[in-house]
């Protein structure tokens, strides 16, 4: 059973004094799994998963979901509000204007990007990215290297988001939030954390239907009674006792 959360959690440093706004880009319609991020997970939908998550960072001043104002995503809408869940809503396909009204309405100045697929996420290393986001005084940090697709998190100042919604014009930089800093490094202070090494082969994500049976398993083995996450170390323990479950979603690229 995870108990390595309380000890992370206790060494973790205080909130920092910038407003730090983490957005959970979610949407309904996903072509390879319509619906995804409100289908049912260990009793909760995995949304939920994901944003009592991130109720464990220390260093988060809100968390809201940004979904679109598309009529598909009504019912997405509906289930933030009925729970009480910030929830704001802007264009469907130009994701990155989306985050940056997000970001003006919640008078952001650093926002942590975070997507609704990855029920998985660790809260402990969120809170070690926006850490070195501010450390360093970057425009963007980020986790890099060979992690399990799942633990994404990446960090932008305002002033990043703010330019990008500014300057982008291709759609590739308009449909992402991250690709119009990233291809101007002269311009933004850009910096990452390299944390695990030989772990890429590892699929935490819900982007399949497989994806979903191995979420499931892993719940099953490791959700604590009173709610605490589960760690990265936790399921990679699991995994290394019971590799089979990696079959369930293995070779999607």
């Amino acid at each position: 059973m995870p108990g390595s959360i309380s000890k992370q959690m206790s060494d973790a440093k205080s909130e920092p004094s910038m407003r730090t706004i983490c957005i959970i880009q979610a949407r309904m319609s996903s072509t390879r799994l319509p619906g995804k991020v409100l289908l049912p997970l260990a009793g909760q939908t995995v949304l939920a998963h994901v944003l009592e998550r991130l109720s464990y960072c220390t260093t988060l001043s809100e968390v809201v979901v940004a979904t679109s104002d598309d009529t598909s995503d009504d019912v997405l809408a509906q289930w933030c509000l009925d729970r009480g869940v910030q929830v704001f809503r802007g264009s469907l396909d130009d994701v990155l204007d989306r985050y940056y009204q997000c970001a003006v309405s919640q008078q952001a100045q650093a926002v942590v990007r975070i997507t609704a697929d990855c029920p998985a996420l660790d809260p402990t290393l969120v809170d070690e990215v926006v850490h070195g986001f501010h450390a360093g005084a970057h425009d963007l940090f980020y986790l890099d290297g060979e992690f399990p697709d799942g633990l994404d998190c990446a960090v932008f100042s305002f002033f990043a988001l703010q330019r990008a919604w500014r300057e982008a014009k291709l759609s590739s930089e308009r449909e992402h939030v991250g690709p119009f800093v990233v291809n101007h490094p002269e311009w933004f202070r850009i910096g990452h954390l390299d944390k695990f090494k030989g772990l890429a082969h590892h699929r935490w994500t819900l982007d399949e239907p497989r994806d979903l049976v191995f979420l499931q398993s892993v719940f099953e083995r490791l959700q604590c009674p009173d709610g605490r996450p589960f760690l990265t170390r936790d399921l990679l323990d699991l995994l290394d006792r019971e590799p089979e479950l990696l079959q369930a979603n293995d070779g999607i690229v």
